[in-house]
């Protein structure tokens, strides 16, 4: 490794920490601002059909929410973060965790995310240099932090994340920014929605209930996009084994939420991380260890 090719990783690893920083305000208010687009929705269906008029209709909530508004707030006391209360991971370690405002605990799980989006970004531009390659993986590996963070707090996988990933993945192995034939590409997308929207009817068949989302098909479609066909069965391998251990765990613990279930997408979202750090033949490997096989 050249000292050039070191320092620019480095610097890109910086801009990771950044975009994660701005990462964890779209896990924060996307699932919101979807959640109000649905109230509207369902309000509008009720005016419009007359089921309810519009007195026996909650107030919708005007204060406007977007990515960029309003203003970053602590959500105790309302106190809004200075640009230097905002930098990543190393205003957290001036504030010891705690907002300036009233030192309430602010959750690790912010700087996580941006030093998490900062290794990634890191280790692609480690990887593959200045380049288009670099510049896709990196999108990748921001979309997938994102994913598996509203997937874990609100088992939600919004499509405003996973069909513009699923796009970009065939449109970079058309550009060949990435190491995938465009038939593949495309097959891995159709393979990775049918393989898993198979499963979900075939256990509510089964069994009555329903054991996935909608969106775990189109981020195993975005998944095969990226990586091909070839690759699905190592990061469902490796996905529903670590699934499990985690479940298992958390059943021990007692820690599982209501309703006994533990989302699928972040498990997705490792093997998926995991393919593009080891390569699809790697995760085999290691599955195979885990397995004992």
């Amino acid at each position: 490794m050249t000292g050039s090719l070191a320092v620019d990783a480095v610097l890109v690893g910086v801009l990771g920490m950044l975009i994660g920083s701005f990462l964890n305000v779209v896990i924060h208010r996307l699932p919101r601002m979807m959640e109000r687009q649905w109230a509207e929705e369902c309000r509008q269906y009720g005016q419009d059909v007359g089921l309810l008029s519009s007195a026996a209709l909650p107030e919708a909530d005007n204060e406007p929410l977007s990515l960029s508004k309003p203003r970053s707030r602590c959500p105790s006391c309302g106190h809004a973060i200075r640009w230097y209360e905002n930098i990543p991971v190393l205003s957290y370690l001036a504030l010891r965790g705690r907002c300036a405002g009233c030192g309430t605990r602010i959750s690790p799980r912010y700087p996580l995310v941006e030093l998490a989006t900062g290794a990634l970004f890191y280790a692609c531009a480690l990887r593959w240099g200045w380049s288009l390659t670099t510049a896709a993986w990196c999108g990748f590996s921001a979309a997938l932090v994102t994913l598996a963070c509203i997937d874990w707090d609100t088992t939600l996988l919004p499509d405003d994340i996973t069909l513009p990933l699923l796009w970009a993945g065939l449109l970079a192995a058309v550009l060949r920014w990435i190491e995938v034939q465009p038939v593949d590409a495309v097959i891995g997308a159709a393979a990775g929605y049918l393989s898993l929207w198979s499963v979900y009817w075939g256990f509510k068949l089964a069994t009555g209930k329903e054991g996935m989302g909608y969106g775990d098909f189109k981020l195993f479609a975005a998944l095969g996009a990226w990586f091909g066909w070839q690759a699905l069965v190592p990061i469902i391998l490796l996905a529903s084994v670590i699934g499990a251990i985690v479940g298992i765990a958390m059943k021990l613990a007692s820690t599982l939420r209501e309703g006994k279930y533990v989302p699928f997408g972040p498990f997705l979202v490792g093997g998926g991380m995991a393919a593009m750090l080891w390569g699809p033949g790697r995760i085999m490997q290691a599955v195979f260890s885990v397995l004992g096989l």
